[in-house]
């Protein structure tokens, strides 16, 4: 019998606009994972790869009115895990949302502060990874210890989503855009040995 979890967390980052707004969706759902379609992409998800930098295209949604906003990147870090033959096997997503994507200023600076967010993912998709391979797997605990340990990473990604957006005032202030851009690249060298997760 093959005992199967998916979490799913949306987080919306809004940058650029004089407050953050964050909302947070979960889902819990029962479904089979397959390693074919680990990473691509679909008309409303993009996988993030190594190749693929986003592009004004990528943002499908309306721009929000009445907001201060001048774009909004919605990236989710997902976890699939079942038990296969008393052995742990377990799957991690990392996606850009298309249709709750949007840009209303449209420059080249402001799309590689909205890519961090999604680079930002990534690297805690690469922690939850190294985490996970890490586990000492303990059959009577392991539901609630993926879970605790699934939680913990979404939280420290949302403090640096955030921290990010406060740092550089949502990309207004070039100068700390550009040092948390070159830490963002650095993180993700050394996240490397873990992004090819399954």
């Amino acid at each position: 019998m093959k005992l199967f979890h998916l979490f799913v967390l949306s987080a919306l980052a809004l940058s650029f606009s004089g407050r953050p707004a964050f909302k947070i969706g979960r889902a819990l759902t029962s479904s089979v994972f397959s390693d074919s379609s680990a990473k691509a992409e679909s008309s409303e998800m993009i996988p993030w790869q190594t190749d693929k930098r986003l592009v004004w295209d990528d943002f499908l949604c309306q721009p929000r009115i009445g907001t201060d906003a001048v774009a909004s990147t919605s990236t989710s870090l997902g976890i699939a895990y079942q038990l296969e033959d008393g052995q742990l096997k377990y799957h991690i997503t990392c996606y850009f949302n298309k249709e709750k994507s949007w840009g209303l200023m449209k420059t080249d600076y402001i799309l590689a502060h909205e890519q961090g967010h999604f680079d930002i993912t990534e690297i805690f998709a690469r922690r939850l990874n190294e985490a996970l391979q890490n586990y000492q797997f303990n059959r009577k605990t392991f539901k609630k210890d993926i879970g605790q340990i699934y939680q913990s990473i979404v939280s420290q990604k949302e403090e640096y989503q955030k921290t990010y957006d406060a740092e550089t005032d949502h990309s207004r202030n070039r100068k700390i855009q550009y040092d948390w851009l070159e830490r963002v690249e650095t993180l993700l060298a050394e996240t490397a040995s873990f992004s090819n997760y399954p």
